[in-house]
């Protein structure tokens, strides 16, 4: 069973409201800028190392490098931000990030072999600035028990989303009209520029988190069963990511038009895009568990069938309905770490799942390079199809740690037992609150913390 969402408007703010909250522009726009590397790096490195090596495989390994050393580093980052404040970590990091990534680029330029790029690779990925995740954690501080919580953990899926339309596509734009290394330089660029002009807005970031009274650490946000299983499916999105970037690039080298690749991309950028905006406009009926498997499902179908596309107009179609198919279970994902993990934790939490994304997205940047540079472009659209396949299964079977636990409290609730004590410093409900079915319960406040507003929107039912 379902819990009914009221269509009232008027207690739903929209996002001209969000947008006119004092000070917020002055933490999104160079966030907006700052975020880009992820959306930029791993395309930029295949890109540039694939003209200097002639190899799918070796740009693969070394954007999977990047990745991986991003997937494990960008969880301690998230702690260190959570401990002494965002610009305490931002400053050196930005300034890391930019002379690991202009290393790398030199390197591949001059020729260096493989194990140098490799190297090279390992601070560019680890050095990654955890913007999104910050800015998360900055809507949460400034909203706390604001009803435009909600309508912020929205906004923020579909500027995700955004970044994933102009990153990806502005570096291949540079690598293929400008030059190889014009992709990665820009990346560099923008971390310099956008991340010191974010770490400078210190007024709006959260307040650092010291250790408890008696000298204890606070809990891990992995420590949850629900976030563990949000990682495995965020893997599996991230190697739709990595898959797509190589298959494209290499199919467009297949029928003579290399700079189909960034048209190709773009389209499937734009289903992520479209989808992300559409999902945000509906005011969902169906808990949040329900729409991740859901959204999983239709996923998993879409990745299966590009292996067989033999156009470029038939794969940017299929290209268009996967990137649909994206967006539902990316955002459901983000907007569950609002309900599963405490407030002193979630930057932590976002930046595991930023992990999860990028080490899908180095594992299936790897294999797909290998597949594509034995067997050409339709092997490498193998592996979105196996990776979302395995974490479909591990959803499914694992779905019920999804479930928000009686007596947690529901992050962003615009119902009537919301009220000052629902933000995100407040802590767990009374005990009496956690009477009754808990799968029910958690499926009622899955509801209540997910609705976000546009100002008008579309009620869906689905049973």
């Amino acid at each position: 069973m379902t819990s009914a969402v009221t269509t009232d408007t008027s207690a739903r703010p929209g996002y001209g409201q969000l947008l006119r909250t004092p000070g917020a522009l002055g933490f999104l726009l160079p966030g907006f800028a700052a975020r880009q590397p992820f959306a930029m790096l791993t395309i930029g490195i295949v890109l540039l190392v694939q003209h200097t090596t002639g190899s799918y495989g070796d740009a693969g390994i070394v954007a999977a490098v990047t990745g991986v050393s991003m997937a494990l580093f960008a969880p301690q980052m998230g702690k260190l931000a959570d401990r002494f404040g965002q610009s305490a970590v931002l400053l050196p990091g930005v300034l890391a990030h930019t002379a690991a990534v202009s290393a790398l680029t030199a390197l591949a330029l001059l020729g260096a072999p493989l194990w140098a790029l490799a190297l090279a690779a390992v601070p560019a990925g680890a050095s990654v600035p955890q913007i999104g995740p910050m800015v998360r954690a900055r809507w949460a501080a400034k909203l706390e028990g604001s009803p435009l919580l909600p309508t912020a953990a929205a906004f923020e899926s579909v500027t995700d989303e955004f970044t994933f339309v102009v990153g990806p596509v502005l570096a291949t734009a540079l690598c293929a009209g400008v030059h190889p290394a014009a992709g990665l330089i820009a990346e560099a660029a923008l971390t310099l520029v956008g991340g010191l002009f974010f770490a400078a807005q210190r007024g709006s970031q959260p307040k650092p988190v010291p250790r408890l009274a008696d000298g204890a650490k606070h809990a891990s946000a992995l420590s949850s069963p629900g976030l563990r299983v949000l990682i495995v499916a965020f893997v599996g999105i991230g190697a739709v990511f990595g898959g797509m970037q190589v298959s494209l690039a290499a199919f467009s080298n297949e029928i003579g038009n290399p700079g189909a690749n960034g048209l190709l991309y773009g389209i499937f950028a734009a289903g992520n895009m479209i989808a992300g905006i559409v999902c945000g406009a509906i005011a969902w009926k169906v808990s949040p568990r329900r729409r991740l498997v859901l959204g999983y499902v239709g996923l998993t179908a879409a990745a299966s069938v590009l292996w067989a596309a033999d156009s470029a107009a038939l794969l940017g179609a299929l290209g268009l309905v996967v990137g649909l198919c994206i967006a539902p279970a990316l955002i459901t994902g983000y907007t569950m770490v609002e309900q599963l993990i405490p407030s002193t934790a979630r930057t932590e939490a976002f930046t595991w799942l930023t992990g999860a994304v990028a080490f899908g997205q180095a594992g299936a940047v790897t294999v797909a390079g290998r597949l594509t540079d034995a067997h050409g472009s339709s092997y490498g659209f193998l592996v979105p199809m196996a990776a979302t396949a395995l974490a479909l299964v591990t959803l499914l079977a694992l779905r019920a740690k999804l479930a928000t636990q009686a007596g947690t409290r529901v992050v962003g609730s615009s119902g009537p037992a919301a009220g000052p004590a629902a933000g995100p410093a407040a802590g767990p409900a009374p005990a009496s609150a956690s009477q009754g079915g808990a799968d029910g319960a958690a499926e009622a406040a899955g509801n209540q913390g997910d609705e976000r507003g546009l100002g008008h929107r579309m009620p869906v039912t689905v049973d």
